[in-house]
C-alpha cells in the first residue's frame, strides 16, 4: 500500500520563515556540519548526465554513477522516503533518497534541516522510475548554501513583473523561459563577434569617458575627471572615434559595447544599452545592409533555427532575404498623402494635425514630417524594411544623395515597429562636414555656449587627413536580442534594467 505525500499546509510568514532557518543554521552546526559549505570537485552538468545515460542498462547490476549540485526547486516527504528535484544551470532532476540507503542520521539530517531553496552536492547512481523519469538514487549529500528566504510559489514562478526585474536572480531560478531568453542572448553576441571577425572585421575599444558627447544627438550623462580638473561625458555613441581610425588605416573596425544617455526609460528605452557599430573603407550604405541582412539571417537560424520570429502576441516576423527597401518620402505620402510634399508648410502642419500629431506653426517643417513618420509609420514596419533616403537634416554625418543635396544617402532599418540598425554611406567630405556641424551648432546652441563647448575639432582635423569613402551602421544589440527572441520590452533582455527608485 503506497502512501501519500506528506503536504500539510501551514501558514507563515517570511519572517517565520527567516527565524526558522537562522536557527536550522545553529543545529548544523551543532551536528558538525557546515551550512556555507567549501569547494564542490567531481560534479556534472545534468544535462551532459541525461546525454550519457544508457537505459538498457539494468540498475541493479549495472549502476551509472553521478555526482550533481545544484538548488532544491521541490521537496515531497513520502514516509521512509524523499523525492526531491534539484536544478543546475543546465537542466533538472528527480532525487530519490532512502532512509535505508543513507541511513538514519543523514536522513533525519535531510528531512529536518534542508529546505526548498538550498544547494546541495548529491551522489549516487542513476535509474529510471517505473513512470520512466530519470532518477538520481542518492547515496550522500553535501550541504553547500543554507537558504534563509523561501523562493516564490513553485506552482506559478516569479509571476510580479516589477519583481522580476528587481530581483532577476529569483526569476532567473523560477521561471526557465527568462534563463533561455538570456542564454540566447549571449549566443546572439558571441555570433556577432563570430560573424564579423568571418567578414574580416577587427574589433576595437574606443573611450567611454569623452571630454564631448559626440556621434549622435542625444542628452548625455555629465561627470567630472578630477585628476585633469576637466568636465567630461559618458559617450553617446563612438562614431566618430571609429572614424579616426578609418583615417588611420585600419579599413575595416567595429566596436560592441555600452553606451548612455540620460533620457526616458520605456519598454524600448533603458539609458545603459549595447551597440555595435561598424565601418567599412570603401563600402557605402548598400554594403551595410548586405551586411546586416546577412548577420541577422545568420543569427535567426543560429539561435532559432528558423528565419520565422513568433511573438508573443502571436505576430511572426519573417527575415527571409531579401528585405523590402523603400524610401522615406515614399512611407511619408502612404501615410500622409501623395500631395503632401507639395503643400506648404502651413499646408503640411494641418495635414499632420489631422492624422493626429502634435505641431503647430512654431515646429520646423522638417520636425513637422518627422513626427508623421515617427509616430504613425515606424511602428507599424513589423517586417525587416530599408527606410532609405532621409532629410539631411536628420543625420549630419552621412554622404548627401548625388541626385538630391536635401537627402542622405543612409538607411534605417526597422523590424518589429522599432528602428534596429541605422546605416550611412559616411560623409567625408570635411569642408561639409564643418559646415554641417555649424548649421547645427547654430540651430541647437544655448546661450554661453561655445563652439568648442558642442563641435569635435580634433575629429575635423582628421577628417582634413583623409578618410576614404566608407559605410557605416549601428546595431542596438538589445532591440535585436527583443526581435529574435520574440519577447515584448527591453527590460526583458536586459539582466539588470535601470528601474525607478521604490519609492
Amino acid at each position: 500500500m503506497s502512501q501519500e505525500p506528506e503536504n500539510v499546509q501551514i501558514e507563515i510568514n517570511e519572517d517565520q520563515i527567516f527565524a526558522q532557518r537562522v536557527a536550522k543554521i545553529d543545529e548544523i552546526k551543532k551536528r558538525g556540519g557546515n551550512p556555507f559549505g567549501q569547494r564542490f570537485d567531481g560534479r556534472e552538468e545534468i544535462a551532459a548526465a541525461r546525454a550519457r545515460f544508457n537505459p538498457e542498462l539494468p540498475a541493479e547490476t549495472e549502476k551509472q554513477p553521478a555526482v550533481f549540485a545544484g538548488r532544491l526547486m521541490a521537496v515531497r516527504l513520502m514516509g521512509k522516503s524523499i523525492f526531491a528535484d534539484l536544478q543546475d544551470s543546465s537542466g533538472k532532476i528527480q532525487l530519490y533518497l532512502g532512509k535505508n540507503a543513507l541511513g538514519d542520521e543523514k536522513f533525519d539530517f535531510f528531512k529536518k534541516l534542508v529546505d526548498i531553496g538550498d544547494i546541495v552536492g548529491m551522489s549516487g547512481y542513476m535509474f529510471l522510475t517505473r513512470m520512466g523519469e530519470l532518477t538520481l538514487h542518492v547515496e550522500d549529500f553535501q550541504m553547500l548554501s543554507k537558504s534563509l528566504r523561501p523562493l516564490p510559489e513553485k506552482y506559478h514562478g516569479l509571476t510580479n513583473i516589477e519583481q522580476r526585474y528587481r530581483q532577476r536572480y529569483l526569476d532567473l531560478i523560477t521561471n526557465p523561459e527568462s534563463r533561455e531568453v538570456f542564454r540566447k542572448r549571449f549566443a546572439i553576441i558571441r555570433g556577432i563577434r563570430k560573424f564579423m571577425e568571418s567578414k574580416g572585421f577587427m574589433e576595437v575599444e574606443t573611450p567611454m569617458l569623452q571630454p564631448l558627447a559626440g556621434g549622435a544627438n542625444a542628452n548625455p550623462f555629465k561627470t567630472f575627471y578630477e585628476a585633469i580638473q576637466s568636465p567630461m561625458f559618458m559617450r553617446i555613441a563612438p562614431e566618430l572615434y571609429l572614424k579616426r581610425l578609418l583615417v588611420g588605416g585600419f579599413e575595416k573596425v567595429f566596436e560592441l559595447n555600452r553606451n548612455f544617455r540620460n533620457e526616458g526609460v520605456d519598454r524600448r528605452h533603458n539609458p545603459e544599452f549595447t551597440m555595435m557599430e561598424v565601418y567599412q573603407a570603401y563600402g557605402d550604405c548598400r554594403s551595410m545592409m548586405d551586411l546586416v541582412e546577412e548577420l541577422v539571417t545568420t543569427l535567426a537560424m543560429e539561435v532559432n533555427g528558423s528565419l520565422q520570429v513568433t511573438k508573443t502576441d502571436g505576430t511572426v516576423i519573417d527575415l527571409t532575404r531579401p528585405w523590402r527597401r523603400v524610401t522615406y518620402r515614399e512611407l511619408v505620402e502612404e501615410k500622409a498623402g501623395k500631395d503632401y510634399f507639395s503643400l506648404d508648410f502651413t499646408g503640411k502642419v494641418a495635414r499632420a494635425r489631422e492624422l493626429g500629431c502634435d505641431v503647430n506653426e512654431s515646429t520646423p517643417e522638417f520636425e513637422v514630417t518627422n513626427e508623421i513618420y515617427e509616430k504613425l509609420i515606424e511602428q507599424t514596419l513589423i517586417q525587416p524594411t530599408f527606410v532609405m533616403r532621409m532629410p539631411s537634416v536628420l543625420v549630419p554625418l552621412a554622404k548627401a544623395c548625388a541626385d538630391d543635396p536635401s537627402v542622405v544617402d543612409v538607411f534605417e532599418l526597422e523590424i518589429n515597429g522599432q528602428e534596429v540598425a541605422p546605416g550611412y554611406s559616411e560623409l567625408n567630405d570635411p569642408v561639409e562636414q564643418r559646415r554641417r556641424f555649424a548649421e547645427q551648432f547654430e540651430r541647437t546652441r544655448v546661450e554661453g555656449e561655445s563652439w568648442d563647448d558642442k563641435v569635435d575639432e580634433d575629429f575635423l582635423v582628421a577628417l582634413e587627413h583623409a578618410m576614404p569613402p566608407a559605410g557605416g551602421m549601428g546595431i542596438g544589440i538589445d532591440r535585436l536580442v527583443i526581435m529574435l527572441t520574440g519577447v515584448d520590452s527591453i527590460r526583458d533582455v536586459l539582466l539588470f534594467p535601470q528601474l525607478r527608485g521604490r519609492k
